[in-house]
């Protein structure tokens, strides 16, 4: 217990699945936690049930990551009401199946808008105020699928590519400017979540097939795990990294 105590984190997307468990582990190790969603009834609900175990310890923003003056209020907001921020966890995602030949322009675009812009605009407007903070982590959601050829997540591979290929420029940037700074993304296999329930129904399979995979099924809070080891400060020398969670899928 007591990992990150004394931090304040940024989490988006934390209604529900990662996002969700990356907001109760971090409670749960001390930190003072900020979770931000566009799906504000869940968002709330949240907020209230980590405020019963530690008052004050979790505020909830409704928050689209695609908008710029949202992000802005939401920073200030948090360093309003905490004071600082030593940790951001870009989690927001969505995801629309389609190869590169049915993917729509406009599905394209939405999936960049949050996951490649969403990041972009996250770590633009947190890295300011963590640097005045002393320093911090970084923690951008990433996917296997920036590593693997899956034509039917076409758009969310690009997506998630990209936020891997920022990540290592954010972390040099902020080494060479001795901003005390660590930026990593984290890439996660197939996990017990609403999107990977809702990706199952799309493909017309049960949620047991993935179970079946010889990497089987994750749960949220073996990320949130990761998470937090991410935030604490065991990790002070681990920057610029591709942390892989999904028992060796990629490397099959």
């Amino acid at each position: 217990m007591g990992r990150v105590s004394g931090k304040v984190a940024l989490i988006t997307g934390a209604a529900a699945g990662l996002g969700r468990a990356d907001a109760i582990a971090l409670v749960r190790e001390g930190a003072r936690v900020c979770i931000t969603d566009v799906n504000a009834a869940a968002g709330e609900t949240l907020a209230a049930e980590l405020n019963r175990g530690s008052a004050g310890s979790a505020h909830f923003i409704r928050h689209d990551v695609r908008d710029e003056d949202q992000w802005i209020g939401v920073i200030a907001e948090v360093k309003r009401r905490f004071g600082g921020l030593h940790v951001l966890v870009n989690n927001a995602g969505v995801v629309v199946m389609g190869t590169p030949e049915s993917t729509t322009l406009d599905q394209f675009r939405l999936q960049q808008s949050v996951m490649s812009e969403g990041v972009f605009l996250g770590c633009k407007h947190a890295i300011p105020v963590m640097r005045d903070a002393g320093g911090g982590s970084i923690i951008n959601m990433s996917s296997i699928a920036s590593h693997l050829g899956y034509p039917v997540y076409f758009a969310y591979s690009a997506a998630k590519g990209a936020v891997r290929s920022m990540t290592k420029a954010i972390a040099v940037h902020c080494q060479m400017n001795k901003y005390n700074i660590r930026c990593n993304s984290v890439h996660p296999g197939a996990m017990h979540t609403n999107m990977v329930e809702t990706s199952a129904k799309e493909l017309g399979i049960p949620i047991s097939a993935f179970e079946q995979m010889p990497s089987g099924l994750g749960q949220p809070e073996d990320v949130a795990n990761l998470v937090i080891f991410l935030a604490s400060e065991e990790s002070r020398f681990v920057n610029g990294a591709e942390l892989m969670i999904d028992n060796a899928l990629a490397v099959q």
